[in-house]
């Protein structure tokens, strides 16, 4: 029997949204062919987005062995996802090209200089793409024009790893965006938020 591909989150910060503070998940993706990241959160504070406060558990600080990690995915590149990737230097970071592209040329879209921070070297994906086997990134636009999302199969239905394509559960409860509707219709065993605890299940 193949090794099943699991799924583990890894808190790495907390960012106040209004008067509710929202935890910041990253997730590994342990694959018999590879061991993906998925997002890497943030690993310093930055003046523009002090008003959020943001509490840091940077993924250097855990007991993770980064150099474990062979492929990094980004589900889109506001700060709270990317501001990690400077410790994976190197290796490559799959994100859809639109997302890039606004994430360059966007006024206030996130913070630059943690997008191409030094020696980050980015695959620009164009729509859907097998990552791995049975492992699949799938543009969800909605969050942003570029967001991804990463589709696991299991044999049976399917994981999926969301980043923000929604952040509270009731978005997906009642889908309206292009990839929330898209990720319903994959008719999902679990949906892994960045910004939730627990992964979302269809009619939980």
């Amino acid at each position: 029997m193949p090794s099943p591909i699991t799924v583990t989150p890894i808190l790495v910060a907390d960012l106040l949204a209004g008067d509710e503070r929202l935890p910041v998940y990253v997730h590994v993706v342990d694959h018999p062919d590879a061991r993906v990241l998925v997002d890497t959160g943030l690993t310093a504070l930055h003046p523009a987005v002090a008003d959020m406060d943001p509490r840091l558990h940077p993924l250097d600080e855990q007991d993770i062995d980064l150099t474990g990690i062979d492929l990094v995915v980004n589900t889109h590149l506001h700060f709270d996802h990317c501001g990690g990737n400077h410790l994976f230097a190197g290796k490559p970071i799959h994100v859809q090209r639109r997302e890039l592209d606004d994430a360059r040329t966007e006024a206030d879209y996130t913070i630059p200089e943690w997008v191409d921070a030094p020696g980050v070297e980015y695959v620009p994906v164009d729509g859907e793409f097998e990552l791995l086997p049975g492992v699949r990134l799938v543009p969800a636009p909605g969050h942003t024009r570029g967001s991804q999302v990463v589709v696991i199969e299991t044999g049976a239905r399917p994981v999926v790893i969301g980043g923000d394509m929604a952040v509270w559960f009731r978005e997906l409860d009642e889908p309206r965006t292009e990839g929330q509707l898209l990720v319903v219709a994959l008719d999902p065993e679990q949906v892994w938020l960045a910004h939730a605890h627990e992964p979302w299940r269809p009619g939980a």
